[in-house]
Order: structure tokens, then sequence, then C-alpha cells
């Protein structure tokens, strides 16, 4: 099983989101742009004229391959309200681009911020002791990046949030930074984290709650501690007398 991967059935209504109307062909075309815009970066790195920034070097990396990768995943989310989960094979042969060239594209798409990815696993029954598991299809999210803003005509940016909606935002952040803090150690992996980890968080959270309500339920005894002191040099003083 591959690195960061989570089980298939066990995220994905949190990780996809339905596209908007037109969003995908809005996401098609600003890739196709930054596609231009890579190409004079190419061009300007080639012919020495200035030395690209880190972004740049990312942007200068996208290709026509890519383009068309992302082409296909924007059409599955369109069909499928979102719910993408290609695999190369598939991707291959939609796009009639190598497999390999597929993998590379995909690549290039998240390091810009087209796209995100995530690993995902199949658990299979077995004879022998312990579940298995089997790798399956990544599930993708495609996405506006940021680092690519600049590089868009003025009219294909999005515009500015209006103050009362920034403000609005700013006050959820702080009501479910509130409400979280309330939670219990158990509550709060329960609600972030799905999947075996989730349930294994959770454990380890209800144990941690346990030991704290043991702790003020039960405080350590330091009066009987300072009483035993005092007694002490009562009896101390008697001895002597």
């Amino acid at each position: 099983m591959l690195r960061d991967s989570l089980e298939a059935g066990s995220f994905e209504e949190a990780f996809w989101t339905v596209p908007a109307k037109g969003e995908t062909d809005r996401l098609l075309h600003v890739a196709r742009k930054t596609l231009d815009a890579a190409r004079r970066l190419r061009r300007d790195a080639r012919s020495g004229e200035r030395t690209l920034t880190a972004v740049e070097r990312g942007i200068a990396k996208l290709t026509g391959s890519a383009v068309r990768v992302f082409e296909e995943i924007l059409t599955l989310a369109r069909l499928n309200r979102g719910r993408v989960y290609p695999s190369y094979d598939y991707l291959a042969e939609a796009t009639g681009l190598g497999r390999a060239t597929v993998g590379r594209a995909l690549v290039i798409l998240e390091a810009i911020g087209f796209l995100v990815r995530q690993r995902r696993f199949n658990r299979v029954k077995s004879e022998g002791p312990g579940p298995r598991y089997v790798q399956t299809s990544n599930a993708y999210r495609p996405l506006l990046p940021g680092s690519v803003r600049s590089y868009l005509p003025r009219w294909m940016r999005p515009a500015p949030l209006p103050d009362d909606v920034v403000q609005h935002r700013m006050d959820h952040e702080l009501e479910t930074a509130a409400m979280l803090d309330t939670l219990s150690c158990r509550e709060l992996a329960q609600i972030t984290v799905d999947g075996p980890l989730g349930k294994i968080l959770a454990k380890l959270g209800a144990a941690i709650d346990r030991t704290e309500r043991e702790t003020q339920n039960d405080p350590e005894p330091l009066m009987n501690s300072i009483d035993t002191g005092d007694k002490g040099v009562a009896l101390a003083g008697q001895r002597s007398v």
C-alpha cells in the first residue's frame, strides 16, 4: 500500500465538490492561458533575459500533454458531479497519451496547484491472518491555483470578495475554533479524521479524556502531606518533653 493512502469510501464525500455551472470551462480556459505563459517563461529562461522565480519555474513546466489530461479530468468532474477517480490506464486511453506521460502530467498539475489528488486503497478478504489491502485509483479535485492568477488577463482574474463576506468568513472561522476548543479529545478525533486512522485516534483520545477526568476527580492529596508533617512535628515535641 502506498504511503498517505486513505481507504476508499471513507473520505470522498468531504473531498469531492460539485463544480458550479461553467466552472470546468473556466478552469480549462485558465489552464490554456497558463500554458501560453509557460511557453513565454521558457523562452525568457532560454534567452537569459531574466532568472525565473521558483513559482515561475513550476509554471514553466506545464505542457500541452498536462493540459490535455486536465481537460479530461474536468470533463469527468462535469459529467459525474465532481466525483473523479480515473485510473492511469483510463486517462491514457482517453487522451491518447502514454501511461508514463499521464503520470508526469499529473505530477506537474498537482505541483502548480491545478488539482489535488488523494491515493486510495481497498480492503480485500484473505485466508491468512489480518486484513489485506490493494491500491485502487486516486481521487482528484480540480482547482484554480493562486500562483497563476498574475499571469492571466485581468478579466479572467477572480474579483476580490466584498468586505462583509470576508468578515463573515473570519467570524465563522473564530466560531469554529471556539467550538473545537470545547470538544473532548475523542470527539475532536471523530470529526476531523475518517477511516481506520480516525478510529485509532478516537480510542487514544478517549484514553486521554479518561485520564484527565480521573485526575480532576481524584487530585493529589497535598493537604494530607501537610497534616502529616504537622503531626510529626507535634509528636517530636512530645518526645522531647
